[in-house]
């Protein structure tokens, strides 16, 4: 879903808030924040797991990312804010694929719409296999 997006689509500019960021091209993109992220390390551990792209640029140091490695593109939440070590704490599943997150955009009910029915807004919840994630070697 990702690759066609990106193919057949826009190269980003389009999704919640902020948009979605360039795969590629001039200036900043997914392609540099993943390669970025991934080349730093916080209070020396890994924070940024391996084949999890970022999307969008929430601000204040936090992003929406795929795990390219689920089939279903699960979108994650990274929020560091707070965080000083156990960086698997830091990250969420925000919707268990990409299609499910773009339709909650759609609609006009996710946790980060300032009119969205408390009822309605999905809450981020953990993501449970971080910590694994985070460990494997590079």
């Amino acid at each position: 879903m990702l690759a066609r997006l990106y193919g057949e689509v826009a190269n980003g500019g389009f999704g919640p808030d902020y948009h979605l960021l360039p795969l590629t091209g001039d200036g900043r993109t997914a392609v540099s924040d993943y390669r970025e992220e991934r080349a730093t390390r916080r209070s020396g551990e890994a924070s940024w797991p391996a084949e999890v792209l970022p999307i969008l640029d929430w601000g204040c140091g936090m992003y929406a990312a795929v795990d390219c490695r689920s089939p279903e593109g699960t979108v994650l939440l990274f929020e560091p804010n707070g965080i000083c070590a156990d960086w698997h704490s830091a990250w969420y599943v925000d919707a268990e694929s990409l299609t499910d997150w773009l339709e909650t955009w759609l609609s006009g009910t996710g946790w980060y719409e300032e009119d969205a029915e408390c009822d309605d807004a999905q809450e981020p919840r953990p993501w449970r296999i971080a910590r694994q994630r985070l460990s494997e070697p590079e």
